[in-house]
C-alpha cells in the first residue's frame, strides 16, 4: 500500500506539516522542532525509494496516474526514474539540513518562515515527480512564490528588490513556458509527458520543424534561467545574497537542471541537438566567467554565489555532451551542487551568525581560535575543488570525459575552469583561516562548531566522502535513467545528419 502512494505522501507531507504550523501558537521552538520533525518524515519517506527501486528496469516506477480533469485533460500522474530519484532524497535531505541551518538565524516572523519553507519542499519535489505537464507546471510555478515572499521578508535593505528581480527573471520566461505547453497540448490531445513523448516520436507529421524549434526554445529559455545559464544568471548573486540559507541551499540548479534533461532531451532530441553547440558555448563561459568573477570577490558569500555558477555550468556542458558519461556527470553534479554548495553556505551562515560580516578582509587567522571549523571548511573547498575521493571529483571527471571525445577544444577550456576553482577556493580559505589575526577574531570570543551544527555539517561530509569513493551506488540508477535520453539523441542525430530522414520528417 506504501509503495502504491509513496510518492504522494512523500510530496504532501511538507504541506500537511505547513498547516500545522500555520496553527501552532508562536512560543519557544516549538514550531521549529515541529518543522524538524516533518523534514526528517519526509526524508525518511523518500528512503523507501533507493530501497525498493527495480534497478536495470527502464521507465518509471512507483507511478500513479489517475484522470484528475476531463477537459482539458489533466491527470494526476506521478512517477520516478534513475534520473529524478536521487534528486527527491537529495530534497529531502537538505530540508533537514535547511531546518538545522535556519535555527539560530530566523528569530522572527518563525511561523511564516517555517510555512513557507514547507511550501517549497512540497513544490520541489512535486517538479521531480510530476509526469502530468499541467501538474509539473503547477509545481514548478508554486516554487517560485514562497521564494519571492521570504527574500523580500528576511532580506536585507536590498531584500524586496531582490525580491522582484527574482521573480520578474524566472516568472516571465515561464508565461512564455506555459504558452509552449498548450501548443503542445492542443497539437497532441495530453499533458501527459510520456504520451506527449511517444506522439511526437509516432506521429512526426503533427509537427512542423520551424514550430518544434520555437517550443523547445520556449522550454529551453525557462529552464536555463532557473539553472540558470550565462547569460541568464543576473538573479543569482543577489538572490544568494539575501535569500535566507535554507532557501539559498535550493534555489539554483536542481530544477532547471533537471527539467532541461527530462523536457528537452527527452521530449525534442533532435531540437536540443541543434542548439547543443551554442549551450556548450555558453556552458563554458559560465564555468571561466564564474570562476574570473568569484576570484575577484572580497565577500565570501557573493564569491559562493558565483562559484555555484560556474559548478552548475560543467552540469549544463555535461546534458549537452549528450553523451551516457557525460549525463550521468551532470546529474552527480546536479547532486554535488546541493550537497557541497550547501555545505559551503551554511558554513558561511555560521561565520557570519559569529562575526555578522562577509567581508574576507576582516577575518584572519581563525584557524588557531575554531579549529574545527577551519576543517570543515576545508573538507568543502576540496569537495567543491574536484579533490579525488571526494564527491566533486566524479561529477567533473564523467562531465569532462563524456565532452572529450566530441568537443575537445571545449573540455580544454572547461578544464581550466577547475584550476581557477582550486584558486579562489584556496584563497578564500587562506584569507579567512591562515593570515594573522585580525583585530576583529582578537577580540571576540566566538565558539567553536556546536552541536546542532554538528548535526547539520557531519551528514553531509560523510556523503561527500561516500559519493566520491562509492559513486557506483549512485551511478547505477542513473544510468538506468539517462541511457534512454542518451540513445534518442543518437537517433536525432543520425535523423539531423541523413537528408532522406530529415526530409520525411
Amino acid at each position: 500500500m506504501l509503495t502504491n502512494s509513496i510518492l504522494t505522501i512523500t510530496t504532501f507531507v511538507p504541506t500537511a506539516g505547513a498547516v500545522v504550523v500555520a496553527l501552532l501558537p508562536r512560543k519557544g521552538r516549538i514550531i521549529q522542532w515541529w518543522t524538524l520533525l516533518v523534514a526528517l518524515a519526509t526524508f525518511v519517506l523518500t528512503l523507501h525509494l533507493p530501497a525498493h527501486f527495480t534497478y536495470g528496469q527502464q521507465g518509471f516506477q512507483f507511478e500513479q496516474n489517475y484522470s484528475w480533469i476531463n477537459h482539458p485533460a489533466i491527470h494526476y500522474h506521478l512517477g520516478v526514474d534513475g534520473l529524478s530519484m536521487w534528486l527527491v532524497v537529495l530534497s529531502g535531505f537538505l530540508s533537514v539540513i535547511g531546518v538545522l541551518a535556519s535555527w539560530n538565524a530566523i528569530e522572527r516572523r518563525t511561523k511564516e518562515f517555517y510555512f513557507l519553507f514547507l511550501i517549497q519542499q512540497t513544490s520541489i519535489i512535486g517538479v521531480f515527480v510530476a509526469l502530468d505537464m499541467f501538474l509539473y507546471y503547477g509545481f514548478w510555478e508554486l516554487s517560485l512564490v514562497p521564494m519571492a515572499i521570504l527574500i523580500a521578508m528576511f532580506g536585507s535593505e536590498r531584500g524586496p528588490k531582490t525580491a522582484l528581480k527574482f521573480f520578474s527573471y524566472t516568472f516571465i520566461p515561464s508565461a512564455l513556458f506555459l504558452v509552449a505547453i498548450l501548443w503542445m497540448y492542443a497539437k497532441t490531445g495530453t499533458f501527459d509527458f510520456v504520451e506527449m513523448q511517444r506522439s511526437l516520436t509516432t506521429n512526426v507529421s503533427l509537427f512542423s520543424p520551424q514550430a518544434l524549434w520555437w517550443v523547445t526554445l520556449a522550454f529551453l529559455v525557462a529552464f536555463a534561467v532557473k539553472v540558470p545559464v550565462f547569460p541568464l544568471h543576473g538573479w543569482l548573486s543577489d538572490t544568494i545574497y539575501e535569500a535566507p540559507i535554507a532557501m539559498a541551499m535550493v534555489v539554483a540548479g536542481k530544477l532547471g537542471l533537471y527539467s532541461i534533461i527530462r523536457y528537452v532531451l527527452g521530449l525534442f532530441p533532435a531540437q536540443a541537438r541543434i542548439f547543443g553547440p551554442l549551450m556548450i558555448a555558453l556552458a563554458v563561459i559560465g564555468i571561466l566567467y564564474g570562476a574570473g568573477v568569484a576570484l575577484a570577490q572580497t565577500d565570501v558569500r557573493r564569491l559562493v554565489s558565483y562559484a555555484m555558477l560556474s559548478a552548475l555550468s560543467f552540469a549544463t556542458l555535461g546534458i549537452f555532451s549528450f553523451s551516457v558519461s557525460g549525463l550521468d556527470g551532470a546529474v552527480y553534479q546536479t547532486l554535488n551542487e546541493g550537497i557541497s554548495g550547501s555545505a559551503i553556505l551554511i558554513l558561511v551562515a555560521f561565520l557570519h551568525e559569529r562575526y555578522g560580516t562577509y567581508e574576507m578582509k576582516q577575518y584572519g587567522g581563525l584557524a588557531a581560535r575554531l579549529p574545527n571549523m577551519a576543517t570543515f571548511y576545508v573538507i568543502t573547498a576540496l569537495s567543491l575543488g574536484g579533490l579525488p575521493i571526494l564527491n566533486g571529483f566524479v561529477g567533473e571527471f564523467l562531465v569532462l570525459s563524456g565532452t572529450f571525445a566530441q568537443h575537445w577544444r571545449w573540455t580544454f577550456f572547461a578544464t581550466l575552469g577547475v584550476i581557477l576553482s582550486a584558486a579562489y577556493l584556496l584563497w578564500m580559505i587562506q584569507r579567512i583561516f591562515y593570515r594573522p589575526q585580525s583585530s576583529m577574531v582578537i577580540n571576540s570570543a566566538a565558539p567553536d562548531i556546536l552541536g546542532r551544527e554538528y548535526a547539520a555539517l557531519v551528514p553531509i561530509v560523510i556523503l561527500m566522502f561516500c559519493m566520491g569513493v562509492f559513486s557506483p551506488y549512485w551511478i547505477h540508477a542513473i544510468d538506468d535513467g539517462v541511457a534512454g535520453l542518451a540513445d534518442r539523441s543518437a537517433q536525432a542525430t543520425h535523423i539531423i545528419t541523413n537528408p532522406v530522414l530529415a526530409e520525411k520528417r
